[in-house]
């Protein structure tokens, strides 16, 4: 029995519905704040066309599309952000194992 749930100032895990119509939209208004955010920093220019890579659409990471492509673009953003911030980073590869690589980006960002 779970007495009192629901009450004011308790914190509950809920779904997109519970917590109001926008909610279902937050992550499409995050990656559109990133994106804002990447093209100041002219990732078009220096992180993605020297990859031969697309550029981002407005709702890259929101949505599930290809997952492979869709980590591959983040660990070579992670890179070139990292690089940019001034410590210097290798581009990971396509094929590298995903949880090495993500390793080495929270190693170097823990070292910041």
């Amino acid at each position: 029995e779970e007495a009192g749930a629901g009450r004011r100032g308790e914190r509950s895990e809920e779904g997109p519905a519970e917590r109001g119509p926008g909610a279902a939209f937050h992550m499409f208004v995050l990656m559109e704040d990133l994106l804002d955010k990447l093209k100041l920093l002219s990732y078009e220019e220096e992180a993605v066309r020297p990859h031969n890579m697309r550029p981002l659409s407005r709702h890259y990471f929101a949505l599930p599309t290809n997952p492979g492509e869709q980590f591959f673009m983040f660990c070579t953003l992670a890179a070139w952000l990292i690089t940019k911030a001034g410590h210097p980073f290798e581009q990971p590869q396509e094929y590298d194992d995903p949880n090495a690589v993500i390793s080495n980006v929270l190693s170097e960002l823990r070292s910041f």
